[in-house]
């Protein structure tokens, strides 16, 4: 299925609007305002394409479009759409924030119990994940770009009040977003003989290399970052004494919520006090991911531009761009620790924390991957070897390949990968988070890889998984009942799979809009230059050249100035080709071919003539 961005947004808008809007109002609904983490990804939904893309912009009224207009009409007219977004925004920042005027982060119903006979706490699941950390990040920056343009075109005094009140509400919730995401990262040192060590070696020996091999390479590869680590201690990263003796192995990034103990982070913005942690200080791939997804929003040319940040928060980002890279450089570091096999081409990944293995983390070791690639200049090896993981998930979650009968893959996609929340059980029951994004977060990372790379075959393949991908996708839109338009109908594609009962899926809906604004990035660049075409077309443009010269010397025939007409229509073309043979050689080689054609016309009319004279 062909992606078409624009379409597809559009699409998507409608039916967010048709679900969330009545009269022109925001209506949480029936699973509304019980978890901070799906209402931001709601809200997501409209904010990120109106704040990325300049045709879905809402901000300025008078330049929204009429297509954006007429699927957003149940939102509000072109002056009231934007102001309804406003309230909206507003609405929310009220609801998730406590009494005592803290921003609150709750996991909400995306928080389940680990014994299906009973429930959680209220006080559970008002606990802060590190998801609605992350998001808060991309929902704060897109409301406070939002709010910068827009409040110069509204002149109603109840929206500018309410703006007044958003701008500061959205600056304390980043604020709190952020500290929150430095008391969630860890660093997790372990013997080689523990549990977690033994569990890490096999992971990267690969059954081929002794522990003490293993252990040696280890020493190698993370040394600089080992030092780097140990460096930082000072910047606030709190770590145990012994990640400085080489002999222990470690990893970093970011537990589910705040870290048991986590120092507090001092800063002089309005947030309140800082609660105490709970979760254990293992990091989790599922979580690291999500955490570098929100913290590169921070770094953004938009961000920059906008200058969004103010000074108290530059310096958080700081902090946070530190852990980012560093996390980076050990999973990409993990990812591809031998050469010639890498661990993550050993499909599934096996976590060491949590002792579970899923085609989902190496997923997500894929996607912390990716974030290195783009981050750095990647080789077409590691672009290759890449390509061939993503197509090898698609292929075992049964997205481009045929379901078996019983097939266990289902259980990937639905009930979905569930994570036993460590640390969870001091607060009552012991706590769990279901991934059920599979699908979606293959199509995401794809389309990011695919805007990454400029070789052609790789580019090629990766688009056409991503084609399929989104059309796995597409299939498994709602199609009647509450939420039509929106995610997720699992059944639609795999038959066998339970039926589901419960909330639209807005995780995946967001999601998806996210691969929808990448892929319009990705259309927005210049196409990939083929060398070989490139230089063919030269050399047609060479001999292009020379034959109009050649009829440029033959007198006119007389036939009212057509000749000349002909003559100078054709330079242009040319020039045209000559301008475009660097950036886009197809398109030059096609112009040429087609100055070539009416040049032989020319020529074979005069010959004609001059047989007849």
């Amino acid at each position: 299925m062909q992606i078409k961005p624009r379409q597809h947004l559009l699409d998507i808008w409608q039916a967010v609007a048709r679900h969330s809007f009545e009269n022109g109002e925001w209506e949480w609904g029936k699973w509304g305002k019980q978890s901070s983490v799906a209402d931001a990804e709601r809200l997501l939904c409209l904010l990120y394409p109106a704040t990325e893309i300049p045709a879905f912009r809402l901000d300025q009224p008078d330049t929204t479009q009429d297509d954006v207009l007429q699927v957003m009409r149940k939102a509000g007219g072109r002056l009231d759409l934007p102001a309804n977004i406003v309230m909206a925004a507003a609405d929310f920042m009220r609801t998730h924030t406590g009494e005592d005027k803290r921003p609150t982060f709750a996991g909400g119903y995306y928080y389940t119990s680990r014994d299906e006979t009973k429930d959680l706490s209220e006080e559970q699941r008002e606990i802060g994940v590190v998801d609605s950390f992350s998001m808060s990040i991309t929902l704060c920056l897109a409301v406070l770009g939002f709010l910068k343009t827009y409040e110069s075109k509204t002149r109603r005094s109840d929206v500018q009040e309410t703006i007044g009140e958003l701008r500061t509400a959205t600056s304390n919730r980043l604020t709190a977003a952020m500290v929150s995401l430095l008391r969630s990262f860890t660093v997790n040192v372990f013997d080689t003989d523990s549990s977690q060590g033994r569990t890490l070696v096999e992971l990267l020996g690969q059954g081929r290399q002794s522990q003490r091999q293993v252990l040696n390479k280890f020493q190698n590869r993370f040394r600089p970052l080992r030092a780097a680590i140990v460096e930082s201690m000072s910047l606030g990263i709190d770590v145990q004494e012994g990640l400085k003796d080489e002999n222990q192995l470690f990893e970093c990034g970011w537990a589910w919520s705040l870290v048991r103990d986590a120092p507090e982070i001092e800063t002089d913005e309005p947030i309140g006090s800082q609660p105490e942690g709970v979760a254990n200080p293992v990091p989790y791939l599922y979580f690291t991911v999500v955490a570098l997804d929100g913290i590169q929003d921070l770094f953004s040319d938009r961000t920059l531009t906008l200058g969004l940040l103010n000074a108290e928060q530059q310096k958080l980002a700081e902090a946070l761009r530190l852990r980012w890279e560093l996390t980076q450089q050990f999973w990409s570091g993990i990812a591809r620790f031998d050469p010639d096999r890498w661990p993550l081409e050993d499909i599934p990944w096996r976590t060491t924390g949590q002792k579970l293995e899923s085609e989902y983390f190496s997923l997500s070791v894929a996607a912390i991957l990716v974030h290195d690639l783009m981050r750095r200049r990647a080789t077409d090896d590691d672009l290759t070897r890449t390509v061939n993981i993503m197509e090898r998930l698609a292929e075992r979650a049964r997205i481009t390949s045929r379901m078996t009968r019983d097939d266990p893959v289902i259980q990937l996609h639905n009930p979905g990968v569930t994570l036993p929340l460590q640390g969870s059980e001091r607060t009552g029951l012991p706590m769990q988070w279901k991934m059920t994004d599979f699908s979606a977060q293959l199509l995401k990372r794809t389309v990011q890889l695919c805007t990454l790379s400029r070789n052609l075959n790789a580019h090629d393949r990766l688009l056409r998984l991503a084609e399929d991908v989104f059309g796995h996708m597409w299939r498994r839109r709602i199609s009647d009942g509450e939420g039509v338009g929106v995610w997720d109908n699992v059944f639609a594609v795999y038959p066998d799979s339970p039926a589901h009962h419960g909330p639209v899926s807005w995780a995946i809906t967001e999601r998806v809009v996210e691969a929808m604004v990448q892929v319009h990035e990705m259309y927005k660049q210049p196409p990939i230059r083929s060398l070989e075409l490139t230089e063919l077309t030269r050399a047609l443009l060479s001999e292009s050249t020379h034959l109009l010269g050649n009829e440029q010397l033959e007198s006119a025939p007389n036939d009212d100035g057509r000749h000349g007409m002909q003559l100078r229509n054709i330079e242009v073309k040319l020039r045209r080709a000559r301008d475009l043979a660097d950036e886009r050689p197809g398109t030059a080689y096609s112009l040429t071919l087609d100055v070539l054609g009416q040049l032989d016309s020319l020529a074979r009319a005069r010959e004609a003539a001059n047989r007849g004279v």
